[in-house]
């Protein structure tokens, strides 16, 4: 037995109707777009990371080579470790820069000005 051409059609963008409220709804839920954006970000992050700790890993890789082959490049990583002078050098050792106090802001200004600037 044939199905009249008429109920196809009907079954046809039914069916392609529903296949397309699933799929908006599958995208629109909180496992569809958002999440890949989500994952994208995380992907890009972690790409990054990788990218520094590489660059990192070179420039120590580099020092490495360097503190083997090149005994000033030995002496002054042991004198700047070990805070060693030479004689006749001199060190200067500077003070830390104290910080700032706060004005407090409880009011109390206000009451310490003249009665004129109130």
């Amino acid at each position: 037995m044939q199905i009249p051409n008429p109920v196809r059609r009907v079954v046809f963008w039914s069916v392609l109707v529903l296949a397309g409220v699933v799929g908006y709804r599958t995208l629109r839920s909180p496992d569809g777009l958002p999440a890949l954006r989500e994952k994208w970000n995380q992907i890009r992050e972690m790409e990054e990371q990788n990218a520094a700790i590489q660059r990192e890993n070179d420039y120590r890789r580099d020092r490495i080579k360097k503190l083997e082959s090149d005994t000033t490049e030995q002496e002054l990583e042991i004198r700047k470790k070990l805070k060693l002078l030479r004689p006749g050098e001199t060190s200067f050792i500077l003070p830390a820069v104290p910080q700032k106090a706060e004005p407090a802001h409880d009011g109390s200004a206000a009451a310490s000005q003249p009665p004129a600037a109130r």
